[in-house]
């Protein structure tokens, strides 16, 4: 009984959740063309949260967005979303400056912030809206991202299999308000203390490039 009752506060306190409201979104859908002079790029590698703010710490990034990604149903929420049927999973929209970092160089903090090996899995999270999935919008990109797959499968950079998906970003949702920027706005929260911050700082180890002061 006592393992039984641990276990249960272990999923409610280390679980990629909020008690935001679900309350009605408007403007769901964002706009896919980046304003002049840069780029945008989506990635999904288990908890949005954590994403986020990773990829804001890196030079070259101005914003991330916490949104679905990668399913079929029109504008999804997160509730929606949690009950593995509408096929998105947790994504974040990077907004970066081109000049500055290039795409192939996300794919290198995507690979670098989070274990591709864990099918439907990230941490404590489970479910296919936890599953890594790497975006591309056009040709080159996909060219880029399918080179970057088979040079990290043929690297030791990780012992099992890479189970990563490799889709075209025809459209994102972007989440609730509350989602966004979660991990500045509640650093107290049991699931960040535990596996985000934790995730960042392993991020900073593995990570080679520029990072934010």
């Amino acid at each position: 009984m006592k393992n039984l009752i641990f276990s249960l506060l272990a999923l409610m306190f280390l679980s990629c959740q909020s008690n935001g409201q679900n309350k009605p979104q408007k403007d769901l859908k964002l706009g896919l063309n980046p304003p002049k002079g840069k780029a945008v790029a989506a990635f999904a590698e288990g908890c949005f949260w954590c994403s986020e703010h990773i990829f804001e710490a890196v030079v070259g990034v101005d914003s991330a967005v916490s949104g679905y990604a990668g399913g079929n149903t029109i504008n999804p929420t997160y509730n929606l979303v949690n009950t593995e049927t509408t096929g998105h999973a947790e994504t974040i929209l990077v907004y970066y400056n081109p000049k500055v970092i290039s795409y192939k160089e996300l794919i290198t903090v995507f690979f670098s912030s989070h274990d591709p090996t864990t099918k439907d899995q990230q941490g404590p999270d489970r479910g296919s809206s936890y599953r890594s999935i790497l975006f591309y919008q056009n040709p080159v990109e996909k060219e880029i991202a399918m080179q970057e797959i088979r040079d990290i499968s043929k690297s030791n950079q990780f012992e099992k299999a890479i189970t990563t998906d490799l889709q075209q970003l025809n459209a994102f949702y972007k989440a609730e308000d509350y989602h966004q920027d979660y991990i500045k706005n509640d650093i107290s929260n049991p699931y960040v203390k535990n596996v985000s911050i934790p995730r960042f700082n392993k991020f900073k180890k593995i990570y080679k490039g520029k990072l934010k002061n």
